[in-house]
This record gives C-alpha cells, sequence and structure tokens, in this order.
C-alpha cells in the first residue's frame, strides 16, 4: 500500500508553440507506484513526461516534489532524481559495459562502485552476458534492456518511461515487460510509464492516467475507469482496457 506522495500536481497548464499542449486540474502520484499513462497519439503524454522532468517548463499551475515546489529545485539536483528511459534507446559507440556506466562517470563515482552498480542492474535487465558487446551490434530488445539498466544504474527515485516498447516486436516486447514489472515489484520505484497499448497499461499500472485531447481526464485503477469513465471520450477510449 503506498503511503507518501512523491508527485502533487496542481492546476498545470503546458503551453508548446503558442497553445495549451497540456491541462492537468490534479493528480498524486505516490512513491513506489507504477502509473501508466495512456491516450490518443498527440493527446499530449510525451509532453506530461517532459514537464515532469522539467525538461519543458509550465505556463501555470504547480508541480510538487518532495513537497517541494518543482521550480525551487536546482536544474541539476532536481534532474538527478530522475531518469528518463525514451522509445528510441539512444546508445553510445562504445560497449554495453561503458554505456550502462556513463551517467555515473558523469557524477565522477568512484569506479568500484560502478563496476558493482553496472553489473547488478545488467543482470537484473539481462544483458550481464553482454557486458564487453559493442552497442551497435546489439537487437532493439536487447538495446533497451541496455537502456533501461543504465536508467537503473543511477539509483533515480522517479522512473519515467516514453513508449519504450513499442518499436520492438511482440514477442520481445512480451518478455521485456515480464521482467520490467518484476524488477519493479522488488525495487519499488516510482515509475511513470507511458504507452498506447491499453492492455500493457492495465497490466502494468497501479493505476492508469488517461489523456485525451490534451487534458488529464481521469486517474485510477484500470477497472474503475472501464467501470465509471468521467465522460464519454474517456469511455470510448478505454473499451480497451
Amino acid at each position: 500500500m503506498f503511503m507518501t506522495n512523491l508527485l502533487e500536481i496542481n492546476n498545470l497548464l503546458v503551453q508548446r508553440n503558442g497553445r495549451d499542449a497540456l491541462k492537468v486540474t490534479s493528480l498524486t502520484i505516490a512513491k513506489g507506484e507504477t502509473l501508466a499513462v495512456v491516450g490518443p497519439n498527440g493527446a499530449g503524454k510525451s509532453t506530461f513526461l517532459l514537464a515532469l522532468a522539467h525538461l519543458i517548463k509550465s505556463s501555470k499551475g504547480e508541480i510538487t516534489f518532495h513537497g517541494k515546489p518543482q521550480k525551487e529545485w536546482h536544474d541539476l539536483e532536481y534532474r538527478r532524481k530522475i531518469a528518463f528511459v525514451f522509445q528510441d534507446p539512444l546508445l553510445m559507440d562504445m560497449s554495453v559495459c561503458e554505456n550502462i556506466a556513463l551517467g555515473l562517470k558523469f557524477r565522477k563515482m568512484d569506479k568500484n562502485e560502478t563496476l558493482e552498480r553496472v553489473h547488478k542492474w545488467a543482470k537484473a535487465m539481462g544483458v550481464d552476458k553482454l557486458l564487453e558487446r559493442s552497442a551497435s551490434q546489439l537487437s532493439g530488445g536487447e538495446a533497451q534492456r541496455v537502456s533501461l539498466a543504465r536508467a537503473f544504474v543511477l539509483d533515480p527515485e522517479l522512473l519515467l518511461m516514453d513508449e519504450p516498447f513499442s518499436a520492438v516486436d511482440p514477442q520481445t516486447r512480451e518478455k521485456l515487460l515480464q521482467d520490467l514489472s518484476r524488477v519493479l515489484a522488488e525495487d519499488h520505484r516510482t515509475t511513470i510509464f507511458v504507452t498506447h497499448n491499453l492492455k500493457e497499461a492495465a497490466q502494468f499500472g497501479d493505476r492508469v492516467a488517461v489523456i485525451i485531447g490534451g487534458k488529464l481526464k481521469q486517474a485510477g485503477k484500470p477497472e474503475q475507469i472501464k467501470e465509471n469513465p468521467a465522460d464519454e471520450s474517456v469511455r470510448d477510449f478505454a473499451r480497451g482496457l
């Protein structure tokens, strides 16, 4: 059971290219929770993640992290508490080991502790036997596993994932989801996971947030959203849950 809120969002407005891209009236995300964010293409899901990562600024409203308004955090201090996994793994042309360790190298972490963390998360994500392989030789699924290990090795308090499995084949995707679900169940890492796959959202998320037309329409357990949708747009979209 989740007890403490890590994030609180109130009256948030994010504008992009002169238009309203995202509105969130109110949302809390508990420490240790996995929130799946769903909605049609262009609905504002990625904008939501970018705002949480403080990579784009809000026009109005407030995001509170650990009880402290986002705007009061020093940017570097805030971003060091967050890891972002994108749809494209964005690996560097170096070994798997070097890719996983990259963020720790930037933080000037002790070499022995770096290697200990790298081996721990490479094993957790099933790429421990690939550490010496060049990233350019990896399959799509292997590359995304490395990307996940690279995020976990930073020990983030908040893990943000933007449709990280949409580019891999269904069989690889299913195995990745199983492994990631296991890791999160053991690790209790607060995670926000954007997906267009409603079945995946229902399986993976403790709660589901529905964003349609740039507005957070509803957040709750998948069965709650399906049985008591906030409006017709949510009812139509949630039929796949």
